[in-house]
């Protein structure tokens, strides 16, 4: 899979609801349709609007945003396009050993 397409509906009441999708290509009715486009191949946003207004196609905010509602997902996109997720390590404090010898 390359995209990740998200798209979003506005229901009866109001309430916004949400439609995610992966898919090897894009076809006319997504270019349409869809709300946000990621391409994991080339690394870059194929489409980002909400509402009818244009979002800036800011790759890694976007990414950072839906990695939050999405982990798995994007993680095998990254993953099946050749590239390796870096997860920052956490270090350990040199000063956890506080015994002293009297």
């Amino acid at each position: 899979m390359r995209y990740l397409t998200l798209t979003y509906y506005t229901k009866p009441d109001g309430k916004i609801d949400e439609a995610m999708a992966v898919s090897k290509n894009i076809r006319p009715r997504d270019l349409q349709t869809a709300s946000v486009i990621l391409d994991f191949k080339k690394l870059q946003v194929v489409k980002c609007s909400m509402n009818g207004v244009v979002v800036p196609r800011d790759w890694d905010r976007i990414v950072t945003y839906y990695h939050q509602h999405y982990a798995s997902t994007i993680e095998r996109l990254f993953a099946e396009n050749g590239y390796e997720i870096v997860k920052p390590e956490t270090t350990v404090s040199q000063d956890a050993d506080t015994s002293t010898a009297h």
